[in-house]
């Protein structure tokens, strides 16, 4: 809770000074995207819609016709739908679970990023949980799982894992907003018309700043953010079990559930970087997401790197060196083969931010934005890898077969990737990206100014002045 001194000055938890105009400018730059809405923002929202209406045709193409409108057959049975289902759900593992342990532990500097780290969560586990609907063939074959699941099966397993974890998610998304949308109820008044008004009044669920309410708001985060970390790690590591629960050589391993949450956490963080980038300039948010936020989740992703080099080697250095039945033949399809350009595309992938950052000179902002979407294309190849390079061993004595995504796969997941994007963009409309009273009563001002780019001070919304919320 933030102190007020007897002069009126605000200060920290940890005791550094607020200044007023600070936090009023804060307040202002967060505030201004729900208030204001230009011709270009619509203009985007457009066109990702445009993209959402081509694959909505395609998945009715492929319901009307089955499944051969896919690459997908007998021998290759799981293909782009599988893959991105586990990129999206990797994507949403580091939000959440790199929050709660940053709130646990009472890391600062994360602060102004944590919202969007959060939300990532929630919007990957909704946008990866179509694709095992999608996959069906027929979308009503989900009552079946639901009705006549065994609980034998690790697809009830999945079921269970991603509907609790994106519950939780959700939730603990929340309960953080509720401060915040309490300030738009207060700050943004006659800005904004009467259902958004009315929408953050709901929001707020009567938030009015006092100590029983603050304390009870300490209480629920506290426990969802302990709750949410065995969650988030079973989630990913239940997702691996459909692989690892087989026979395929490529498959049989105990090691993937620790290699899928190393890897979902890996990709998660890039993600994290390159959507607080946008966002910083999209929003102009540069005096308060600073270069402070991006070395810290820059040094994360080094760190993630060189896990990422270590799993890798254990992996392939243990297989190959028995070459068991299917092992050699797998091993040339990743090292000369088939799957040669995605395998070492994977491998230059996972080791740029080492070379990357690393190094200072190439320690920058851009530097790290640039390992982050080398990392990112990266784990979306391992899947690619994994899922494919999986099924193309064979189980028995014929060729095998391979494997190309048709343009109906790639129209679905174009529009996968669009409504992911849509559903970002809207939620600036309606959410303050960054949690203004976290940073205010935890954090306050960058200490390293040298970083920060200045822009004059946002004058003021014409709005009427309610108390000041945290």
């Amino acid at each position: 809770m933030d102190a007020v001194s007897s002069k009126g000055m605000q200060y920290t938890d940890q005791g550094r000074p607020v200044p007023a105009e600070w936090r009023e400018d804060l307040e202002n730059r967060v505030l201004a995207p729900l208030a204001k809405t230009t011709w270009r923002y619509f203009v985007w929202i457009g066109f990702l819609l445009a993209i959402i209406a081509l694959a909505v045709v395609m998945y009715i193409r492929q319901l009307n016709n089955g499944l051969i409108e896919t690459g997908m057959r007998d021998r290759i049975s799981w293909g782009l739908y599988i893959i991105s289902f586990v990129f999206f759900i990797g994507i949403s593992h580091a939000g959440t679970l790199l929050s709660a342990i940053l709130r646990v532990v009472k890391a600062r500097w994360q602060l102004p990023v944590t919202r969007m780290a959060e939300f990532i969560t929630v919007v990957a586990l909704m946008v990866g949980a179509l694709f095992p609907l999608i996959d069906l063939g027929r979308i009503d074959r989900i009552v079946n799982i639901v009705q006549y699941g065994r609980w034998q099966s690790p697809l009830v397993w999945d079921l269970l894992a991603i509907t609790t974890y994106l519950t939780g998610s959700a939730l603990y998304l929340y309960l953080p907003l509720i401060p915040d949308f309490a300030l738009c109820r207060d700050r943004l008044g006659a800005t904004t018309s009467a259902w958004k008004r009315s929408f953050f009044t709901i929001a707020a669920a009567g938030w009015k700043g006092t100590p029983g309410q603050r304390k009870a708001l300490d209480r629920a985060m506290t426990i969802m953010m302990v709750v949410i970390i065995p969650v988030a790690v079973s989630v990913h590591t239940v997702v691996s079990w459909l692989f690892a629960m087989t026979l395929r050589e490529p498959f049989n391993t105990t090691v993937f559930g620790a290699y899928f949450v190393a890897g979902a956490i890996f990709s998660g963080v890039a993600a994290i970087i390159i959507l607080m980038a946008v966002l910083r300039k999209v929003l102009h948010l540069e005096d308060y997401i600073t270069k402070n936020q991006f070395m810290a989740l820059g040094i994360f992703l080094l760190a993630m790197s060189l896990v990422m080099v270590y799993f890798n080697l254990s992996e392939y250095v243990t297989t190959g060196y028995k070459m068991e039945a299917g092992a050699p033949f797998h091993f040339h399809d990743l090292m000369v083969g088939y799957l040669a350009p995605f395998f070492w595309g994977y491998i230059i992938g996972v080791i740029a931010p080492v070379l990357i950052i690393a190094f200072p000179p190439t320690r920058t902002i851009k530097g790290i934005v640039t390992a982050a979407v080398f990392v990112l294309v990266a784990m979306w190849l391992e899947r690619y890898i994994i899922v494919v390079g999986g099924f193309r061993v064979p189980l028995m004595p014929y060729d095998a077969r391979a494997y190309a995504p048709t343009f109906t796969e790639w129209a679905i997941f174009a529009g996968a990737v669009a409504l992911f994007l849509l559903i970002i963009s809207v939620f600036v409309k309606f959410f303050p990206m960054v949690s203004v009273w976290e940073v205010v009563e935890h954090r306050g001002p960058e200490p390293d100014e040298s970083e920060v780019v200045h822009h004059p001070v946002t004058p003021r919304m014409e709005a009427p002045v309610a108390p000041e919320v945290a």
